[in-house]
């Protein structure tokens, strides 16, 4: 997808989901919602009950202190909200949480009913993955549609994955049995650096979305703050010749031969390889 390409018409609702977990490398999709949600300012909808959905020894709750000295405690859990974005855009609804740790089913008709009360028409979900990527080119992004219209409209392809998913996987297959179209955006890590934050990575998902929406999206300090995790990537490389030796074969791979376009056989080739690492069948961030 590209800058000429046409965004979601603006008489549409729009739902943008992402979940902390195994859709989420360096927290960049988590990210990228919450900088929306607290640029366009977000109004909660509803709260999913963290009690039917989640494993408090896997997510655990976390206290705060008050600045009245009280201490309050914050339970894991997902919220779906609304912002009001630019005048000239798509309404935009935001689903963002943590990914269940059991009973997706159920955990994905709660959102998809709020989509609907909402009249979504559209689902966009975001993810990141780690991949043989460099950190001093652009990281690349995946969008692509099982939607044959969506695919014609936006000027995607559809995605020939096959494997083990993560819950934007089944959100996106429950949205489709809705009627609801689904559009599915990822963003690449580099694996090497695979600790959170990945400003990098959340910049390049929020350009993306800012295509997909057809507004502007203010990034404010994130600018910033991927320039400085460049240099710290920067000087981890300087730091370590085999790392340093890695990044430069990368380099040289991409330049030569470029990272292919968002396609089927691209995609599930990057999975397949995201789920060998994970497996501890390739290289580990350091």
């Amino acid at each position: 997808m590209d800058e000429n390409d046409a965004a979601i018409p603006a008489d549409e609702t729009v739902m943008v989901a992402a979940f902390e977990g195994w859709n989420d490398a360096g927290s960049s999709a988590s990210a990228a919602l919450d900088h929306i949600a607290q640029t366009w300012g977000s109004t909660e909808h509803t709260t999913l009950d963290p009690e039917e959905y989640h494993d408090f020894q896997v997510a655990r709750p976390s206290i705060a202190i008050l600045p009245s000295g009280d201490r309050v405690v914050s339970w894991p859990g997902t919220i779906v909200s609304t912002t009001p974005g630019p005048s000239q855009a798509a309404r935009v609804v935001l689903a963002r949480g943590i990914e269940p740790s059991m009973r997706w089913r159920r955990f994905c008709a709660e959102v998809l009913d709020a989509a609907e009360d909402l009249g979504v028409t559209t689902l966009v979900t975001c993810g990141a993955l780690l991949l043989d990527v460099p950190h001093t080119r652009p990281l690349p992004t995946f969008v692509t549609s099982d939607d044959a219209v969506a695919r014609a409209q936006y000027g995607l392809e559809s995605s020939d994955y096959e494997g083990p998913t993560g819950i934007v996987g089944v959100l996106g297959h429950e949205a489709r049995l809705r009627g609801i179209t689904v559009l599915s955006l990822w963003v690449g890590v580099p694996h090497y650096i695979a600790h959170p934050p990945s400003p990098k990575a959340t910049v390049t998902l929020l350009g993306q979305l800012e295509r997909l929406l057809g507004a502007p999206i203010d990034l404010g300090d994130l600018p910033d703050e991927a320039e400085a995790w460049q240099r710290g990537a920067d000087e981890l490389t300087e730091d370590d010749e085999e790392i340093a030796a890695h990044v430069e074969q990368l380099e040289s791979l991409m330049d030569e031969t470029s990272l292919p376009e968002a396609s089927g056989d691209a995609i599930a080739e990057e999975f397949e390889k995201f789920l060998r690492r994970r497996d501890g069948g390739g290289p580990k961030a350091p």
